[in-house]
């Protein structure tokens, strides 16, 4: 069942999205989640339990759609380009740059995603390994007859090096800034296509 838009539970986790992004998670505190999304602690108690499992839930409210939409277009790779490497990475690179570019608070979620590796919070890191890791197993198991070079280790070593590589191009922070004229679809399409080719490279090798 989708919560409403504007819900309480959303209001709460949008402020809480935006001050894990400008603070960091143990930087920020439940009465300044409430305090910047108008509920009492009462809310956040009867919505989420504990600030741990709101962190958590911040991460999920993205990450759903994003799996989801990873695996919808792996599927789709897999049928229409059977043995081609690139459609799959694209599977996994254009949804989670869509996520970055999304007005609703895109931005401030890859900052706090910043803020997960900068903190290293084994209990999220927990998380998203119990609740996210059979995504990157399905992608591991559709490129291994694309790369029958490459062991199971080195299959995983390079899918982590891509992840990383590409929370790095989510955040918009490199040298390649995007060009005056140029929208931001189509910097993000470019932004996409680089890192595509690149990581083919890197796995072929």
């Amino acid at each position: 069942m989708h919560t409403a838009p504007f819900s309480t539970k959303d209001r709460i986790l949008g402020a809480a999205e935006e001050l894990f992004a400008q603070h960091g998670f143990s930087g920020t505190s439940l009465r300044q989640v409430t305090s910047r999304a108008e509920v009492n602690i009462a809310a956040v108690n009867y919505h989420f339990g504990s600030k741990e499992n709101l962190v958590n839930e911040v991460f999920r409210r993205r990450m759903d759609e994003m799996s989801s939409h990873r695996l919808e277009m792996l599927r789709a790779a897999l049928a229409e380009h059977p043995g081609e490497l690139e459609p799959i990475l694209a599977a996994f690179v254009e949804p989670a740059l869509a996520v970055a570019a999304d007005r609703r608070g895109g931005g401030a979620f890859v900052r706090v995603v910043a803020r997960a590796y900068a903190e290293q919070n084994d209990n999220l890191r927990r998380f998203l390994s119990e609740k996210y890791g059979h995504v990157l197993r399905e992608f591991a198991r559709a490129m291994a007859p694309c790369l029958p070079h490459l062991g199971k280790e080195q299959l995983y070593w390079r899918l982590d090096f891509l992840a990383g590589a590409l929370t790095y191009a989510m955040a918009d922070f490199g040298l390649i800034k995007r060009p005056q004229g140029v929208g931001e679809h189509e910097h993000r399409q470019r932004a996409a296509r680089e890192l595509i080719r690149f990581a083919a490279a890197g796995f072929q090798s």
